[in-house]
């Protein structure tokens, strides 16, 4: 099942603030475990006061990332509507990244994960539950 805005699992999630868990791919290869937040409340905590993250979180909808208290550097994929990548960054702690206006969600995950992934521009990606 793909995971969409406004789908059912997002629907049944009720207030709790636990994330989805899901798995990040491209064509039929697994990248990462992935975090997809839906409350409010855990998309605004991010990554914040962690030391790391195994995988992956996406924030949709995001046009722009922070990296302000955060303990680690970030590598940030910038998709648009349809989990296309079309721009990757690598951000250092205590940053504020300028909007993408075309992007419609934040990939973000240990820096130096997306050279392993071989991520790049154009990568269609797809959110598996």
């Amino acid at each position: 099942m793909f995971w969409r805005s406004g789908s059912t699992s997002e629907r049944n999630c009720g207030t709790d603030d636990a994330p989805l868990q899901c798995w990040l791919c491209r064509d039929d290869e697994v990248l990462a475990s992935l975090e997809v937040p839906i409350t409010r409340r855990s998309k605004a905590r991010g990554l914040l006061g962690r030391d790391g993250i195994e995988g992956a979180i996406l924030l949709r909808p995001a046009r722009s990332i922070h990296t302000v208290g955060m303990r680690f550097n970030l590598d940030v994929a910038l998709l648009d509507a349809d989990d296309v990548v079309i721009k990757t960054l690598r951000v250092r702690r205590h940053r504020v990244t300028a909007p993408i206006w075309r992007a419609r969600a934040v990939l973000e995950a240990e820096a130096g994960a997306f050279n392993t992934w071989e991520l790049k521009i154009g990568d269609k990606l797809e959110i598996r539950e």
